[in-house]
Order: C-alpha cells, then structure tokens, then sequence
C-alpha cells in the first residue's frame, strides 16, 4: 500500500504479511533506498499485535506501509536493517513481542527493572556517569560514559525519566483536549508537533484546509525553526566560553518568540493550530508589523552570526568535534539537522511536500564534514531561509477563511501525517476504530533516532567535548519519553 503525506486509507486495505515476508519486504525495500519512517505495534483482540511498517521513499515522495500480524516473537530485522533497532526495541517494551536475534535489547523507557549498562572491563577504563538529574531546568537523562583517560569508548544513553504517556492519552480522541496534548509531546516543539496531529486529524476526515490558514500554520512552523536554531547557537556560544555570541543570540531569539506571542497569544505558538486551520488572523498591520521586525533582527543576526562563524577560535573549536560519518547517519536514519550535517538532504518539506511547501520549500541546508561546525553552519544557513521564505509567504498571503469545519475521522482508517520540525522529521500516525476514534496513536519524534547518533559522535573523542557535542544535537527528552 503506498500512499503520500497527509493522505489516509481503509486500515483493511493494507497488505498483511506473514512475519517471514514481512521482514523481507521491509529489508528488501531499505535496501533499495527506503527509510524507516515508522515501526509500531497495535494490539489485537486475542492477543496478537500487528506491526505496521513505513518506509518513505524520499526521491518519489511516496510512503509504503506493509502489516503483519504476530503473536509472542518474530525475527528481529535489526542485524539486517540497522535503521530498526530502536523502533524494535520499543514494539518489545510496548507490547511484549520478542524480536528473536536483536542484538542490543534493552529498555527503552521502562524502569521497573535493573538497566544492563554497558560497561568494558579493563584496570585502564573508567565509567563517568552524568545525571539524570542536571543543573538548572533541563529535562533528566542518564548519561555512561567508557573512557580510557580522557579519551569516550562509549556512550550509552539511558532515558524514560518521564514518559508521560502522551500516545495513549490520545487514543479515544479526537476530542477537545487531544489539540493540548500534542502541543505538549515536546514543549519546544508545539508547532511541529500540534500541525502534526492536526494534519493526521484532516486526513482522516478527508478535511481540506483553506489556503491563508495553511499559510499562517507555515510562518508559524518557520518561525519556531528561527527561534530553536538561534538559541542553539547562542547554546554553542556558551558552551564555548564565547559569550558575547551567547548573549546576543539569546536576546535575539526573544524576538522570534514575541513574533509568535503577537500572532498566537503564547510565545511557544499555543492555541493557533487546530483542525480544519487556525484561530488567529495575521491581519494587514500585524502583516507589516512581522515584515519591519523580521527585517531588523535578520540583520543582527547576520551581524552576530559573522562574528561567531568568522572568529579563528570558534572554529578551531568547533571543526573536526563531534564527528558523525554519512555512513553511520544513513545505516542508523538519522533526520533534521543531524542527518544535513552529515550530506544527507532529507527534508519532508521538500520530499513529501503538504499544503504551501508543495508550490517552494525553502531549499535544505547541508553541509558534508558531520561536526559540531557542520551542524552550526546548517543552523545558520536554515535560519536565512526560513526568514526569507516567511517574508515571502507573508507579502503574498491569500485571502479566504481561517478555518473549515472538520468532521469526525472516517471508520477503519489509518492516516499518516509528517512535519518537518526544527529538530527533523515528525511522523504522526493514527488508525482509527469502527466507530471513527483512535484506538492506536503512534507518535516519532526526530529525538527518538536521533540520540543514538550522538551516542555514535562521542567516540574515541576527549570528554570534554560531551557537552558541546550534546548542544550540538540538542535532541529532546520530552520528545523521547512520550
């Protein structure tokens, strides 16, 4: 069953495979340049869970999605398709069925057990443990680290601190407190993650969405990339000791914020998004307003990012840290900015393409050497065309209705819904029951591949770089322990 971003299909229609085939046809299909988009689990009357695969054919924009219904184990499709590992992981944790032959199978997010860290046994290494309690506000997540002197064997990266149960609270909706709880699946994320659920919503409902509510959501979704990655390299200024860098960074990314306060009400972008559009207009004025303000702080921003990226010590710092191969990236899916930095282009916006992205995608940033520079310099450069793109949404913006009426999701349907949040790739997916509501709400953010590439980016580096190597992926607990 093939099927484009943003659509949805009769969940019977989809091809259910024995396991054996199953895990073939999703190898065979990685093979031949699919990527794991999803891997879920849905429970079953009578105790079998059936597995939905997804793989997402970037160059063609098309997604394909097999099934198969199994019961205690299958065959693991981990040590033939890496890209699995995780989502292997948390199918066994969810719902008990056992990948037979996972390499690498512990928990995901449960704690009701003793964590088999790795450890190397040798006189010469020694273990460092950071956290999961940390300084200030940050989120908890346990960090081991291997170390023979200075120099990381190993990271393993040990979450679950606060799942919160978000994908179940959402099965039983849509209903009115569905909209508040995706905004809440990652904090930084509500845009990405809220249009996200909205689209799947739209999907199932067959709803269209007017065109000036499309594309206020997009000005929205481009201004919290503007204001994440600006804090992040205001992030990358202090981790440094480049303060000047940091500060100017910091106060910059307030503007961006107060951008979306004036269009939304929150600073975060709260209450705009719901199905069927969105409730605030950006009238005339305020129109004007965005164009003169985006105009100012783009042009300190090109101030203070010259200053960071030109500085001969910044570089030095930054330059050959951290590094991820294409390799590693491509073997292990990694999305967002992580996977750009290392020459991989993916960008749902530009690959599975909804709404005002089909008609011009800002063009994907990307840099080749997979460092903390490379991941800097794919910020900044997202930055210039996310400001240019809103510049020219807004000067263009049609007319029309801000909202349309969204009926309830259709029976026995499976819609399929990806956003291209500032961190990366977002997939949503909901199968609805016979009675129009989400019996199964499975929720990807990019947090959830993308840990184990820093994981990777940590070895055979000093350990002081962890804590810039980490800002540099700035991945999401909250996004994690859904």
């Amino acid at each position: 069953m093939t099927l484009r971003n943003g659509e949805a299909v009769t969940e019977g229609s989809i091809e259910r495979a024995p396991a054996a085939r199953f895990r073939r046809s999703v190898i065979d299909g990685g093979a031949a340049g699919g990527r794991l988009a999803a891997l879920f689990g849905r429970d079953l009357p009578g105790g079998a869970v059936r597995i939905y695969g997804m793989l997402a054919d970037d160059a063609a924009g098309r997604l394909s999605i097999l099934a198969s219904d199994v019961r205690d184990s299958y065959e693991a499709l981990t040590p033939d398709f890496p890209q699995a590992h995780y989502f292997e992981r948390e199918i066994f944790e969810q719902h008990g069925v056992r990948p037979v032959g996972h390499p690498w199978l512990k928990p995901v997010r449960r704690h009701d057990t003793g964590y088999p860290f790795f450890r190397i046994e040798s006189e010469e290494v020694h273990e460092v443990a950071v956290g999961p309690v940390h300084a200030g506000i940050i989120d908890p997540g346990h960090f081991r680290l291997q170390c023979h002197g200075e120099t990381v064997l190993h990271l393993e990266i040990r979450l679950g601190y606060q799942h919160r149960g978000v994908e179940e609270a959402l099965v039983g909706g849509p209903d009115g407190r569905s909209a508040l709880l995706a905004e809440c699946a990652a904090g930084d994320t509500t845009l990405g993650h809220v249009l996200a659920w909205c689209q799947a919503v739209e999907a199932a409902a067959g709803c269209e969405v007017p065109a000036r509510a499309d594309a206020i959501r997009c000005v929205a979704l481009e201004l919290e990339r503007i204001a994440n990655h600006v804090g992040d390299l205001g992030g990358l200024g202090t981790d440094i000791g480049f303060l000047p860098t940091s500060a100017w960074f910091g106060r910059l990314r307030g503007e961006f914020l107060n951008l979306l306060m004036d269009l939304s009400g929150s600073r975060y972008g709260r209450g705009l998004v719901r199905p069927g559009g969105v409730l605030f207009d950006l009238t005339p004025p305020m129109a004007d307003s965005f164009l003169r303000r985006l105009e100012t702080a783009a042009s300190e921003l090109r101030q203070v990012a010259g200053l960071f990226f030109e500085t001969p010590s910044v570089r030095s710092r930054l330059e050959g840290t951290g590094v991820l191969s294409r390799a590693a990236c491509d073997e292990l899916g990694l999305v967002g900015v992580a996977a750009r930095a290392c020459g991989s282009s993916r960008d749902v916006r530009r690959d599975h393409p909804i709404g005002l992205y089909r008609s011009g995608a800002p063009a994907a940033a990307v840099a080749h050497t997979g460092d903390v520079l490379a991941r800097a310099r794919v910020r900044w450069v997202e930055i210039e065309r996310s400001l240019e793109f809103i510049a020219t949404t807004i000067r263009s913006l049609p007319g029309g209705d801000l909202m349309r009426a969204c009926a309830a999701p259709r029976p026995e349907s499976l819609a399929v819904s990806m956003v291209e949040g500032w961190r990366g790739e977002i997939v949503h997916v909901a199968v609805a029951d016979g009675r129009g509501r989400f019996d199964r709400y499975k929720i990807k953010d990019p947090s959830f591949q993308n840990w184990t590439g820093l994981a990777m980016a940590l070895r055979d580096v000093p350990i002081s770089d962890f804590p810039l190597c980490n800002k540099s992926f700035n991945l999401s607990y909250a996004g994690h322990d859904l």
